[in-house]
């Protein structure tokens, strides 16, 4: 009896989380099905659990091990969880590289930062041009969303039709790029789609999306009224936000400037892909030192509270000859994304002790989503009318929720979070492997895996502190602690003695009643050494610092 072919789906990343988007489908019989990849995202840490950590990679393992069978690559568009991990990750896939031209661009220069070669990457038309890649036939039906050129992915194969929506949001008046396309998507619901793959970032909004067009009055009232330096803030990648804000400026008569490497640098590549024009002229920082504050606009980054970005570089003082002052106004038009509330915050109350005027999406209609709510969503059921809808760029309540929706909708909802393989074309549809994955951490220039003992060794020292014991064996086999250093712990004991000298004085006593064989034993000794540094540190400041212990012996003559 001949092997069933089946159209399989499994999430990498993405699915349980917001962020780090990796998907794999794969059509063919079990085992020895043909693939291909959508996006290849990052995740982004943070101190409480990955200190010092980058960035966060998807496990590809599971990838990586089939990579001959990997047909192509596909990319939706050019947020960083969606593109950012290419050119960490691509050395273990060698497949060819598809995206429409923006974000080609930006895939092309994660290739090139990574000492990759960027002419793997192929150009793609948008739909109903398509992309040949083994089994899969691959459209780039234009969406919109808080970038340029966003991309959901009409996937043919001989097992059905997926659609892959990636990020999106049902906007018809979006600024820059292509506005929803109603009759499009009719046009790719006519042969039929056995399965939905559909972004639920904002199913639990129960109120209609609202268009990008819609920010520009109240953004150039906002503006106009101000009577000191105004400065915002919003996503780097939001062109069209970008866009607003500059001829918000420019209308109410201000000299614009652009601050922020990441700023300058999707508003130059927007204007050489053409998806940008007529952008208002922008001054250099220099420049824009002579310009009366009340005359002056800047337009940074640092929307979500980054430490090193321009936002929280004014915060703290000048920055690049420009300082915020009592009666300059700020605005944020952002929302800050889950996990940034307290470094949005810092950043905030930084501003507001200078005397600045903070505004916030709560404070008025600065702010839109790029991603579709729950009525949006349910349009966009209604359009294509899957036979199978799989929520993901979702943590698990919003897969849950969305895939709850489904049901009550008609359409048979599949919750498939991290590294479950769903069989797209079963009797039913449904999930028929756990994959054991892991993640990735980028640590300097180093591949971390997730459960490797360095981080969890950062967060010991991180919140216990550190305690170093040089130990010396002398001629006589007389051991004796010649120093103690500390590091993350105070100096002194509650009672303001000496701490180092405290446990200097109990090593000297625990070394001298040692046993002869514990004292010949380099790991026994470094253990009792452990013991009563731990003892002493716990009794006078209640803590339980990690130990090193190093041995110096005497050379026998």
């Amino acid at each position: 009896m001949r092997e069933r072919n089946r159209l399989i789906y499994l999430p990498l990343g993405g699915a349980g989380e917001i962020g780090m988007n990796c998907y794999v489908y794969g059509y063919g019989p079990q085992g020895a099905e043909r693939l291909i990849l959508v996006d290849v995202g990052v995740g982004f840490p943070d101190m409480d659990g990955q200190p010092g950590v980058d960035l966060i990679l998807p496990d590809i393992a599971w990838l990586t091990d089939r990579a001959d069978r990997l047909e192509g690559i596909f990319i939706t568009h050019a947020h960083e969880d969606h593109v950012g991990a290419l050119g960490h990750l691509y050395s273990q896939l060698k497949a060819p590289i598809f995206a429409r031209t923006f974000t080609a661009c930006h895939a092309r220069r994660k290739l090139e930062e990574a000492g990759q070669n960027p002419g793997i990457v192929h150009v793609a038309g948008a739909y109903p041009e398509a992309v040949e890649a083994g089994p899969f036939r691959v459209q780039f039906a234009p969406i919109s969303h808080s970038i340029p050129e966003a991309s959901a992915l009409v996937i043919d194969t001989p097992g059905g039709r997926v659609v892959h929506s990636g990020d999106f949001k049902i906007d018809h008046h979006p600024v820059i790029g292509e506005p929803f396309d109603k009759v499009l998507w009719g046009q790719v619901a006519q042969d039929g789609v056995q399965a939905l793959i559909c972004d639920s970032t904002n199913v639990f909004f129960r109120t209609p999306g609202r268009s990008e067009s819609q920010l520009a009055e109240p953004i150039t009232q906002l503006v106009a009224q101000a009577r000191g330096m105004v400065v915002a803030t919003t996503f780097a990648s939001n062109v069209a936000r970008l866009k607003t804000l500059a001829e918000a400026g420019r209308n109410a008569g201000r000299s614009l400037c652009l601050m922020g490497r990441a700023m300058k640098r999707m508003v130059t590549t927007a204007e050489e892909t053409g998806v940008l024009i007529d952008f208002p002229p922008v001054l250099s920082p220099e420049d824009a030192i002579d310009v009366p504050r009340g005359n002056l606009m800047l337009i940074v980054t640092g929307s979500q509270g980054e430490r090193r970005a321009a936002s929280a570089a004014l915060s703290r003082g000048p920055y690049l000859g420009h300082e915020v002052e009592e009666g300059d106004v700020f605005l944020f038009s952002s929302k800050t994304i889950p996990g940034n509330e307290v470094s949005v915050a810092r950043i905030q109350n930084a501003l507001a002790a200078r005397g600045v005027q903070v505004v916030d999406e709560s404070a008025g209609f600065y702010h839109v989503s790029g991603h579709a709510n729950r009525p949006d969503l349910e349009a966009m059921h209604t359009l294509l009318r899957p036979r199978v809808l799989v929520p993901n760029h979702g943590e698990f309540r919003h897969l849950r929720e969305h895939a709850q929706l489904a049901v009550q909708k008609g359409m048979l909802g599949v919750i498939a979070p991290n590294g479950t393989m769903v069989d797209l074309s079963g009797t039913p549809p449904g999930p028929v492997e756990q994959i054991n994955i892991s993640r990735t951490y980028l640590d300097g220039s180093a591949h971390v895996d997730a459960f490797a003992s360095v981080i969890r060794d950062r967060m010991k020292l991180a919140l216990n502190g550190l305690v170093v014991a040089l130990i010396v064996d002398e001629d006589e086999q007389i051991l004796k602690c010649s120093r103690v250093v500390l590091r993350g712990l105070p100096g002194a004991a509650g009672n303001g003695a000496d701490l180092a000298g405290m446990i200097e004085d109990a090593l000297a006593q625990c070394l001298w009643q040692l046993d002869d064989k514990t004292a010949i034993d380099d790991d026994k000794l470094k253990e009792a050494v452990k013991r009563t540094v731990r003892r002493i540190c716990l009794r006078e400041i209640g803590k339980k610092p990690e130990v090193t212990t190093l041995i110096s012996r005497a050379v026998a003559k």
